[in-house]
């Protein structure tokens, strides 16, 4: 029975409650845990309870027989959001219905349509045609006989009709189908309802009655078929309905349900879009609202089903007593004649208690509550692209009629943040059936959790699709890894009595590549500023990722070893000081490592501000008096002349640990180059190292020239190869060269290969020359470079 049901369910739910809290925790939710809320909770039934009678006592709650969605496996009424539609190859059956004389009497003539569920053929009350279609003006206003009963039913016209759809002959099924329901109403058509709960047809259906309706599809058609009534069969493709909830194909049945008149609920939310009060992220999604909200259908809001909020109404069961009852609290009585009640056996639309959210969980419906004064309404509502209208839609209504009268405001928030959906590698959706579900907590085992929030913050852009894949989530542990290494290396620099406090902007002790690092960080914490404050996640993670990885971790940590080799102190409270702003800024990404991280830091820099964990701790503001475009500029040269070594090294394979002779003619950068020369020569093994003014103070003949926009770096030959034996290797690749490129264009001379030959063959055989002659035009070059 229902209670037995529901014990049972909440032996689950309290089960399950403790197991999401904990994957709540292990991937970093930063929560009041004490504020927990739960939809079924106390709170929220006051909530859900006190709603609904507003909504029924204001007119907006009523019950009343509509055309609704039918899932025939879970047997409850759906919403319009609760229906998918899926593509399903099915067929066209074309029938012959009978026509009877003015006299009543049968005759030869019959008229034709064209349906996809023959099995709902008996529930039929008329045909209907458009009244300007010739092929069948003749029989409007005579009767037909309906092919599985004989039973006359009108032949009635009406503008709806599409004559060019099918035969232009429509049987009306008004207990089956929304649009003939409209059409049943504008003509006062009887309402025949032949389906069961469970899907079978009830004794409506005549002779079908108990069948499931699929095998009574099959029957009917036989029976047509035996009778001659079946004109022709075409394949069809078309979106058929299915419920969210059991996969079921859902049936349109006309039931009596409770039911929300949004209309007035929906002119406010729609205004509260278009003045700007609520935005939504992406802005796309704005039009996708509006267009839901202008053309929104009433709500049903009843479910027949035992979990949930049971819908609030209690009927008299006194005799005549014909009294209905909306409460707040269960009522003993009835109020006018005092008799038993009974409360009605419906469930409310699960969206029903969501939607009250924003302000069921600050303490509503007492509008004094001190959480209520103090966070209605927020800033941001996160959720996904998928639940618009299930979820925020109604939570937009319910709060601004909830909320209407409320000083601190009736919108529920200010900004909709919508992400998109975390598929499978695959790029389909995660489902148990495809076997592509990715889960979080196995990947947290062996990746960490970490590595994960930087995988999928990393793939995000507002309201768009990511895939979750193993190169991702790697990617997020070896930056995590580098972070370690980093961390390491400064505290091995700086040993445990280490003065890490960082010299004020312009003092003397800051050298231009100090300076430039700190420039170059305060930027990034600008940028990273502005980025998260346009939601632009990813790119703010990526922009102090780069930052970290390739300016301070590769760059600066280089420059700064050679310098605490001599002594100085500087680039370790510099680097201390770049470390711990970083962390900060990678925290609300990667919270755990960065958290362990800072707190080996403030071991031995504290918080200056006194923070015991950097979950707390002050969020970077930007400082613009760090910012040094000169340094920047400067330094951005020194990487240039670096880059341009080691390309020239690669280019000419030379030996990762061998030491070559290079000249750096600094055009424009001439003092910083001056000034870090023996770095520049450590980081791209360059030994020795000649820093000259001009072009004229360096060799010309037998070396290699990379030009760069600061200036050239000159090596000299010798110091990099064996000339003879890179001549004869470079000797023997043009021979292979030469080989391969006579040997196509021989091919491609040849007329009958091209007049014979398919077009894509020749034109891979047109490209391979293509790629074998630019590479003997390069090798011939690389070996006059040395000859």
């Amino acid at each position: 029975g229902r209670e037995a049901f529901l014990e049972r369910v909440w032996d689950f739910v309290n089960a399950s409650r403790a197991r999401i809290a904990e994957q709540h925790r292990r991937l970093g939710a930063s929560a009041d845990w004490e504020r927990e809320a739960f939809t079924l909770d106390e709170a929220r039934q006051r909530a859900v309870r006190q709603t609904f009678v507003n909504l029924y006592d204001d007119g907006l709650i009523f019950r009343g027989e509509r055309m609704i969605n039918w899932d025939p496996v879970g047997q409850t009424a759906l919403s319009d959001l609760e229906v998918e539609y899926r593509d399903v190859e099915s067929a066209f059956w074309y029938v012959r219905y009978p026509a009877l004389g003015e006299d009543g009497e049968p005759t030869d003539d019959y008229i034709v349509i064209a349906t996809t569920r023959p099995e709902t053929i008996p529930a039929d009350t008329a045909v209907a045609v458009h009244p300007e279609d010739e092929r069948w003006r003749r029989l409007i206003g005579r009767m037909v006989l309906e092919p599985t009963s004989d039973r006359p039913i009108p032949v009635i016209a009406d503008e709806a009709i599409e004559i060019e759809a099918g035969s232009g002959a429509l049987k009306v099924t008004p207990g089956h189908d929304q649009v003939d329901f409209e059409i049943g109403e504008r003509h006062g058509l009887e309402t025949l309802n032949i389906l069961a709960p469970d899907g079978t047809l009830n004794e409506h259906a005549g002779r079908y009655a108990g069948l499931d309706r699929f095998e009574a599809r099959d029957r009917v058609v036989e029976d047509l078929e035996a009778k001659g009534l079946i004109e022709k069969i075409e394949p069809y493709t078309h979106a058929v309905g299915h419920s969210q909830r059991s996969g079921a194909v859902v049936e349109p049945i006309v039931s009596e349900q409770w039911w929300v008149n949004v209309g007035p609920l929906a002119e406010p939310a729609i205004a509260a879009v278009r003045d700007g009060r609520i935005a939504f992220v992406p802005k796309r999604f704005e039009r996708t609202y509006l267009h839901w909200m202008e053309n929104i259908r009433d709500w049903c809001i009843s479910r027949q089903i035992w979990w949930g909020h049971r819908i609030p109404v209690w009927y008299c069961e006194a005799g005549d007593c014909s009294e209905t009852i909306a409460a707040v609290e269960d009522p003993d009585a009835c109020r006018t004649c005092d008799g038993p009640l009974r409360q009605d056996e419906d469930t409310l639309d699960t969206w029903f208690s969501s939607g009250l959210w924003p302000h069921s969980t600050l303490g509503w419906p007492d509008e004094d509550a001190e959480d209520l004064a103090r966070f209605y309404p927020t800033q941001v509502m996160e959720t996904g692209y998928d639940i618009i209208f299930f979820w925020v839609a109604r939570m937009i209504m319910l709060s601004l009629y909830n909320m209407r009268d409320f000083e601190g405001g009736d919108i529920p928030f200010e900004t909709v943040y919508l992400h998109g959906l975390v598929r499978a590698p695959d790029g389909r959706k995660m489902s148990k059936s495809f076997g592509n579900v990715v889960d979080p907590l196995s990947v947290i085992e062996q990746y960490g959790t970490d590595a994960l929030r930087y995988a999928l913050i990393s793939g995000t852009s507002p309201g768009n699709d990511q895939r979750i894949t193993d190169d991702r989530v790697e990617a997020g542990r070896n930056f995590a890894n580098k972070l370690w290494n980093a961390a390491r290396l400064v505290r091995t620099l700086a040993g445990p009595d280490a003065d890490l406090e960082l010299p004020p902007a312009g003092d003397a002790r800051l050298r231009r590549e100090d300076r430039w690092v700190l420039s170059r960080l305060e930027r990034t914490v600008g940028l990273a500023d502005e980025l998260l404050r346009s939601y632009q996640l990813a790119e703010a993670l990526r922009q102090t990722r780069d930052f970290f990885w390739d300016e301070f971790a590769d760059w600066y940590l280089e420059l700064a070893k050679l310098r605490v080799r001599e002594g100085d102190g500087v680039p370790l409270a510099v680097a201390a000081h770049v470390l711990d702003r970083v962390l900060r800024l990678l925290h609300p990404f990667m919270p755990f490592v960065t958290e362990e991280i800072w707190q080996r830091l403030a071991e031995a820099r504290p918080d200056p501000d006194g923070a015991p964990q950097l979950i707390v701790a002050r969020y970077p503001v930007p400082d613009s008096a760090r910012h040094d475009e000169a340094a920047e500029r400067d330094l951005a040269a020194v990487q240039d002349f670096v880059r341009a070594i080691r390309n020239e090294r690669a280019a000419k394979r030379v030996e990762a640990g061998r030491w070559v002779e290079a000249y750096v003619v600094a055009d424009g950068a001439a003092e910083a180059a001056g000034d870090l020369a023996a770095a520049i020569g450590q980081l791209a093994r360059a030994r020795p190292l000649h820093v000259v003014a001009g072009a004229s103070d360096a060799p010309s003949e037998g070396v290699v020239t990379a030009v760069l926009p600061v200036g050239r770096v000159v090596l000299p030959m010798a110091g990099l190869f064996d000339l003879e034996a890179e001549r004869a290797r470079l000797g023997k690749q043009i021979g292979e060269a030469q080989d391969e490129v006579r040997k196509l264009d021989a091919k491609l001379a040849n007329e009958q290969f091209r007049t014979r030959a398919p077009a894509a063959v020749v034109a891979r055989e047109e490209e391979r020359l293509a790629t074998a002659s630019s590479r003997l035009q390069g090798l011939e070059e690389s070996l006059a470079e040395i000859s």
